[in-house]
């Protein structure tokens, strides 16, 4: 389809940029009072995977805002179907990112907000409401991160670990590493680096950008699940590819490491 391309500013970016983290951050508010709420209705989409009322009306929010401020840009979501734009922008939206710990309690979830800009993601800003703590990003601007509790941000940066003995490696799901057939890779890898944990999701990537991990592994990725976090690893230090080594958000899975480590620490996954 043929659109006007939309040649953005520093200052529109900033301007988009501010705008998603307030959305982020009210988005996520939404999300809380189902959280912490007795009755969460929980339903299943066509390929099984959990939805729940907080989903659509965190993306319903977030669709409203962005289309009244800029009514030109395309909208992408995981919830309803995309609306496409005439500028070349396109804001990518995951309500909530991690479902599954979502639906237990478990405070690991994310409200996820991207603008790709003629197919380049070049915003991410991932609320984390549970935990009071957010990071965000956008090309040539840095990345932040809101520590949790935390009213002012401090630079995200990835952490200077240079070798994957002293790594710690994190994933989302190790049932999917081995339903991918890469099981073998997985725990050829947590042989090499110090140690594992399972914090997961938009989580686990974070943690990688704010230094606090060195490298995640997810065996299953959508674009809506990517495209925040490409942004945000790249602007503070790291990598965020593919199991190819594709700089990439529409993979189908992803790596994310401190940038020093990728490469060694991704040849597992290519042998």
């Amino acid at each position: 389809m043929w659109y006007r391309t939309f040649h953005m500013t520093l200052e529109e970016r900033k301007k988009r940029l501010q705008l998603a983290i307030e959305l982020a951050r009210k988005a996520g508010l939404l999300t809380l009072n189902h959280y912490h709420g007795d009755h969460l209705v929980v339903d299943r989409k066509s390929d099984d995977s959990p939805v729940t009322i907080a989903d659509r009306e965190a993306e319903a929010f977030l669709r409203r805002e962005l289309e009244k401020a800029f009514p030109e840009d395309g909208i992408l979501g995981e919830e309803e179907d995309e609306k496409v734009g005439s500028n070349g922008n396109r804001w990518i939206l995951d309500p909530i990112d991690g479902t599954e710990s979502f639906i237990r309690r478990v405070p690991q979830y994310g409200t996820m907000i991207a603008l790709e800009v003629d197919g380049e993601s070049e915003i991410g800003v991932v609320s984390l409401p549970a935990l009071q703590e957010m990071v965000y990003a956008a090309k040539g601007l840095g990345a932040r991160w809101i520590p949790p509790a935390r009213a002012t941000s401090v630079e995200a940066k990835v952490s200077s670990v240079s070798t994957l003995s002293e790594a710690v490696v994190l994933t989302t799901s190790v049932t999917g590493i081995e339903r991918v057939g890469q099981g073998e890779a997985w725990r050829s890898l947590l042989k090499a680096t110090r140690e594992s944990r399972g914090w997961g999701d938009c989580y686990g990537h974070l943690l990688v950008a704010t230094g606090r991990a060195e490298i995640m592994v997810d065996p299953v990725m959508k674009i809506w699940d990517c495209a925040p976090l490409k942004p945000i690893l790249e602007e503070a230090g790291g990598r965020f590819t593919d199991w190819g080594g594709v700089g990439t958000i529409d993979g189908g899975n992803a790596f994310s490491s401190n940038g020093v480590l990728h490469d060694e620490a991704l040849a597992f996954f290519r042998s």
